[in-house]
Formats: C-alpha cells, sequence, structure tokens
C-alpha cells in the first residue's frame, strides 16, 4: 500500500524553513506522495449563501507556488494537488503551471482535479459556477492538448486553442496523471472515461460502499474503451477537520484507529491511503518537530501493519 500525506498550509507561521523542513522530512521518512489542498479564497458566512464548511480564515497557500518550492527541497516524493478546483482556473495557465512543475521536479507531478464546491469562491473569481462539470470535462481535454499536441489545436464549447505551441512539455507527455476527485456520479464517470485515478474523501459512506465506488469507475472505464485495471485509487484516512467535530481532533492521537481505517481501505481496493497532517496539527502536534515525529510513528506502524 502506499501511503500519502496532505501537507498542512499552517506551517507557514513558523516560516518559510519550517515548510522545507517537514515536506523533506515526509521525503525522508518514505511517504510516496505529498498532495496540498486548492482553494483561492475562502467565503465568510454572509445572509443568503451556503454556509461555508471551513473558516473563512483557514490558511491555505496557492497550490501550485507551494509545490514548487517543496520541489526544490524533495527528491523523490511524488507531488500532488488535493484537489485543485480546474474550472475556476484558466485551463491554459493551469497546463503551464502544471508542465514546469512537472519539469523541474523531475516528473513527480500527480495533478488531482475537482469541480469544487464553493460557489462564492467561482464568483469572487469570475466564474460560472453552474456550468462546471462540463467546462471540466473540457478543460481536461485541453490539458492533454497542450501536453501532448504541437502545434496545439483545440475548439470546444467553452475554450479555443489555434495553432499554438507550449514548451516545455511534461517529461510524460499528456500522460501526465490527472486523477479526478468527488463523490458523484458525474466525478465516477470523469474519473472512468479521462482519468488515471481517484480520490476519496473519508466519510461513513466511503468506509461502507467504496468499493462499489472503485467498481462504478471502472465500470465506466470499461465503456469508455479503456483498461479498468490501469486506474489507481487513493482514500483519506480520516475526514477534514471541519468545525464542532471533536472525534476528529482525537483520531490521529490513536494509532491503532488509524491503523484499522487504512486497512479497511486496503481491504475495499484502495492502494494508497492519506493522512492529513492538519489532523495531526489539531490533534496536538502543535509544532513543526511535533509533527514529523506523529508522521513518522505512523508512517512506521502502517508500513509494518499494511506493508
Amino acid at each position: 500500500m502506499k501511503l500519502a500525506v496532505e501537507f498542512p498550509s499552517v506551517v507557514y507561521r513558523e516560516g518559510p524553513e519550517a515548510v522545507t523542513r517537514l515536506a523533506g522530512a515526509m521525503d525522508e521518512i518514505g511517504f510516496d506522495q505529498l498532495d496540498i489542498f486548492d482553494h483561492v479564497v475562502m467565503g465568510h458566512d454572509t445572509e443568503g449563501r451556503e454556509k461555508n464548511r471551513y473558516p473563512a480564515k483557514m490558511p491555505i497557500m496557492e497550490a501550485f507556488a507551494t509545490l514548487g518550492y517543496i520541489a526544490a527541497c524533495t527528491s523523490r516524493i511524488g507531488l500532488g494537488t488535493e484537489v485543485l478546483v480546474l474550472p475556476q482556473r484558466d485551463p491554459i495557465l493551469t497546463a503551464k503551471q502544471a508542465s514546469t512543475l512537472d519539469t523541474l521536479s523531475g516528473g513527480r507531478l500527480r495533478l488531482g482535479l475537482g469541480v469544487g464546491w464553493q460557489e462564492s469562491e467561482y464568483e469572487a473569481m469570475g466564474q460560472d459556477f453552474r456550468n462546471r462539470g462540463r467546462r471540466m470535462d473540457e478543460a481536461i481535454a485541453v490539458l492533454r492538448a497542450c501536453w501532448g499536441q504541437d502545434p496545439i489545436d483545440f475548439e470546444g464549447e467553452f475554450y479555443r486553442v489555434e495553432a499554438m505551441a507550449m514548451e516545455p512539455k511534461p517529461p510524460r507527455g499528456a500522460d501526465l496523471p490527472i486523477w479526478i476527485g468527488g463523490h458523484s456520479e458525474a466525478a465516477f464517470r470523469r474519473a472512468g472515461r479521462y482519468g488515471d485515478g481517484w480520490m476519496g474523501v473519508a466519510s461513513e459512506e466511503l468506509f461502507e460502499d467504496g468499493d462499489q465506488a472503485i467498481a462504478a469507475i471502472r465500470g465506466y472505464a470499461d465503456r469508455a474503451g479503456r483498461d479498468p485495471e490501469a486506474l489507481e485509487f487513493q482514500a483519506q484516512v480520516s475526514p477534514p477537520p471541519r468545525p464542532g467535530n471533536d472525534s476528529d481532533r482525537t483520531f490521529y492521537t490513536e494509532p491503532d484507529r488509524v491503523a484499522e481505517a487504512a486497512a479497511k481501505l486496503g481491504e475495499l481496493g484502495f492502494g494508497s491511503v492519506a493522512l492529513n497532517l492538519t489532523g495531526l496539527f489539531l490533534a496536538g502536534a502543535r509544532s513543526v518537530d511535533a509533527m514529523i515525529d506523529g508522521a513518522g510513528a505512523l508512517h512506521d506502524k502502517l508500513r509494518a501493519e499494511l506493508g
């Protein structure tokens, strides 16, 4: 089983050196993947707006900038987004950012993509929330075209590129891995048709029906003429910490509970599990040193019990 960590933006409060030290430690400990969340802005709760899932002032560093910084202080660990909200970004610029990061990291990028949930963020960035699903599918095709074509020619409902070039291409070209996040049927279909993998967010439903989600995604891949067995699957061992949920704050203080969750996910068919280092922080690891120690201990336990 592969082990991933979801990087905690809160660590920036200890200074830039703390970011590089924590990332370097995850590389040295032996984690396979380091992922970072994506939100550009977060909405305050206002009248008429859906209540935010997280505090508006929750610290979230920009994904590509942070991963580029981390790429320079690591050498082995995979780098990724979990997940980048693609329809609220320009896909041409996103393709360039991803290509550059993959080039400078030596081909270590895995681009996790999702449609997001925060309508106010779309509004702030001047994008239409209502057609985000259709634009997501088309934007993925734009990314592949930018990474694999020369000249780049693309004509769609939302995006048009005519006789353009983009260099450098990623080391893997159009095969740079794209993983899809989301628990809707549309997300399953998207992962099966266009993705190289799927990222599941921990929930009661995931632990009960995660194998059915995997089967559905593989079914969509098969119907699209793709190899279902080539797809990979990752899931969080615990939900993202949210205000008012005290059980989320104690999860990482119980290594046996973490190992039990990871083992369950493995039984459901997930080949990779992700530890949320922000959850570790909220569980009491309030310094970089404490997070390194806690993540290292969990890594060793999971490797010993799960391989």
